[in-house]
């Protein structure tokens, strides 16, 4: 009867997870299918073969949208942003976790409630700010504003994975001489590096996908990301829907690609940073 059961319980999760993973990889094929195809083709049967493969597709929507340009600021934006949360989220984390700060609570309040804060709040403030300084334009700027979004959520995430670090190994370093910033780079990083890879790959596709402060803050033709070069392509070039398609299979592929390849570890950062503190 148990074997019966755990058969039948087998059976039904394979089934929800075929599901799931129809769910979650049919737009992506359906992406793919149509950028392979003429416009008038997409229009007539979106779910249909292509007749005739467009590969002509790619080219026009690589030259058109000026990718050559775009997506080497989107590259530049995402490192810079993943650098500088990383830095600054994993030295805070290690201090509320650690350090005996009377007012963590208030701290970590503050940084539950900027999680949740819609960015249209700070906008307007921030553009006049920037413009001020000579800001608009600047890719290291933009960087700073998206460190200071995402930060919260590097941090509370982090924190987790600095609390389930034994103190025992800490004291033990202590001990045999190293001082405090060596525990921090030489033995607490190392031990939490798949949190930070996490914070890494969430922060990036968070980054990359970014489109209201980049469109905000970047205005020139060679300093626009490749999400904001998309859209202008998509205004612009609107009835052809097969460039566009490759426009957009050019944007996702290099995240589908960096995720896959790092999946495993990105699953057991996750895992790890599962523990309540």
């Amino acid at each position: 009867m148990r074997l019966v059961e755990s058969r039948t319980t087998l059976t039904i999760t394979y089934v929800i997870l075929a599901i799931g993973a129809f769910t979650a990889l049919f737009p992506i094929a359906l992406l793919v299918l149509n950028a392979l195809k003429s416009a008038p083709e997409i229009i007539q049967n979106p779910l249909a073969l292509p007749k005739a493969i467009r590969w002509d597709n790619f080219a026009r929507a690589w030259t058109d949208a000026r990718f050559s340009q775009s997506m080497v600021n989107s590259v530049v934006l995402t490192a810079l942003t993943i650098v500088l949360v990383c830095t600054t989220a994993s030295a805070s984390a290690y201090v509320l976790a650690r350090k005996k700060i009377k007012s963590w609570r208030l701290v970590t309040g503050y940084l539950l409630a900027t999680t949740t804060a819609p960015i249209q709040l700070f906008l307007f403030p921030l553009y006049f700010a920037f413009a001020k300084l000579g800001l608009i334009n600047n890719v290291f700027a933009v960087a700073v504003v998206y460190t200071a979004i995402y930060s919260p959520f590097a941090i509370m995430l982090l924190r987790t994975y600095f609390l389930a670090v034994p103190k025992e190994l800490e004291e033990a370093a202590l001990i045999d001489g190293a001082t405090h910033w060596q525990v921090f780079t030489k033995v607490m990083l190392p031990i939490v590096s798949p949190g930070i890879l996490t914070v890494a790959l969430i922060i990036g596709l968070y980054s990359w996908n970014e489109f209201l402060i980049a469109t905000t803050f970047l205005q020139q033709q060679d300093k626009l990301t490749a999400v904001v070069s998309f859209f202008l392509l998509s205004g612009q070039y609107s009835s052809d829907w097969g460039e566009i398609m490759a426009a957009a299979l050019i944007i996702v592929l290099p995240v589908v690609i960096f995720f896959v390849f790092l999946q495993r570890r990105f699953i057991e950062g996750m895992a790890g940073g599962s523990v309540k503190g």
